[in-house]
């Protein structure tokens, strides 16, 4: 299939009410950290995205949302594909992004280069939606806080070894900071900059 093939298919086939369907799992996800959350419409988005992220991208992007990708999301028909169905531009830097779509296997020094909102505007920061090779099978880790009753434990496989570190640094920032979507395939997990993660004994 050529880019130019690619960039004009597989977006929703009923944009209002599939778009309506992800909000609603994508907002109870986020009251729920760590539950797991499966996109019923099928989407197709350029290939390193899976059909969850594809959702969302073309749930919550639109022209007022700049959108950041990982390099090989930039090198592919995603940006093409994210201004045909949602016209969403695309921008270089990170901290100019309210949305940012990253491919599996991507490293982080730092979450701080993404717009980390400010005392007075918290929510102008960047939501990161990171595809990851699964949600279970992973190192196991531990989520507390808001929306959470007790403990809730995942087990994404993917992340890098810094995460805990990195996610760490992004809570003491409170109450900004960045707030994740780990998706992997049709499914989804949300970690809002509110809860705190631990590994756990194995």
């Amino acid at each position: 299939m050529s880019l130019k093939t690619e960039a004009l298919t597989g977006g929703f086939a009923e944009p209002v009410f599939h778009a309506q369907s992800v909000f609603k799992i994508l907002m109870d996800g986020m009251a729920r950290p760590g539950t797991i959350q499966t996109v019923a419409p099928e989407v197709a988005p350029p290939a390193q995205l899976g059909i969850a992220a594809g959702a969302i991208a073309l749930t919550l992007c639109d022209h007022d949302t700049p959108v950041w990708l990982s390099s090989g999301l930039a090198k592919s028909a995603m940006p093409e594909w994210l201004g045909f169905h949602t016209g969403a531009p695309v921008v270089p830097e990170k901290a100019d992004a309210r949305f940012a779509f990253i491919e599996g296997g991507v490293t982080f020094s730092s979450f701080g280069l993404f717009a980390l909102g400010t005392q007075e505007y918290p929510d102008r920061s960047t939501t990161l939606v990171i595809e990851l090779a699964g949600l279970e099978g992973g190192r196991r880790l531990a989520l507390t806080g808001p929306g959470i009753q007790s403990v809730t434990e995942i087990a994404p496989a993917g992340l890098p070894e810094t995460f805990l570190r990195l996610w760490a640094d992004n809570r003491a920032l409170f109450p900004r900071g960045i707030d994740l979507v780990l998706t992997a395939g049709s499914r989804f997990l949300c970690l809002p900059r509110t809860t705190k993660i631990i590994a756990t004994e194995m």
